[in-house]
């Protein structure tokens, strides 16, 4: 399921990217779009930090590894980095856009209205979604249940509030009064 979500996200990500005049290097697209969701998986995510720091950090190793210069690892990294944040990777490096708009194309339907009937009927085909989503909010659950402080100003922390029981988030609002502060 993660393997088919990553492909349509950089494919997605990609016809996003022409529309809008963007010119991600597809390489480093492709390598964004693959590890985006891997420390959602063991044993990319036994660390105590957010998920996405965990595919992030793992795709710079990758790359590092493999002789990229640091500057595409770290373009890659903040791809990963910031795909669940709302608002942020549009106003970044193509690629860190480009993602973000693959994962929400994939995940919410983003602009699904702005691809043409063919591309779609033909990616979906290549990479089916079957129950994704079913299986997508399951696989953050198994992999942010046993982390929740993790999920804190994220949109993962929807996710574990809606399945599992009695998980309750802690506000900012609670974060600031609860501060060792006297007042």
């Amino acid at each position: 399921m993660i393997f088919h979500h990553s492909r349509r996200v950089f494919l997605f990500g990609s016809l996003h990217a022409r529309e809008l005049d963007l010119r991600p290097d597809p390489e480093l697209l492709y390598i964004s779009a693959m590890f985006h969701d891997a420390g959602l998986s063991i044993p990319f995510s036994d660390t105590r930090q957010r998920f996405e720091l965990d595919g992030a950090d793992h795709a710079r190793k990758f790359l590092l590894d493999r002789g990229f210069p640091e500057s595409a690892a770290e373009v890659v990294w903040r791809a990963i980095a910031l795909h669940t944040t709302p608002g942020i990777p549009g106003r970044m490096d193509p690629e860190v856009a480009a993602t973000n708009y693959g994962v929400l194309t994939d995940a919410v339907g983003w602009g699904l209205d702005r691809l043409q009937g063919g591309q779609l009927d033909e990616i979906v085909a290549a990479h089916p979604r079957g129950d994704f989503k079913k299986e997508f909010l399951q696989a953050f659950v198994d992999g942010l249940e046993d982390r929740p402080d993790t999920t804190y100003g994220t949109v993962n922390a929807d996710v574990l509030e809606h399945f599992v029981p009695g998980f309750r988030r802690t506000s900012m609002v609670e974060r600031v009064m609860d501060a060792p502060w006297p007042r």
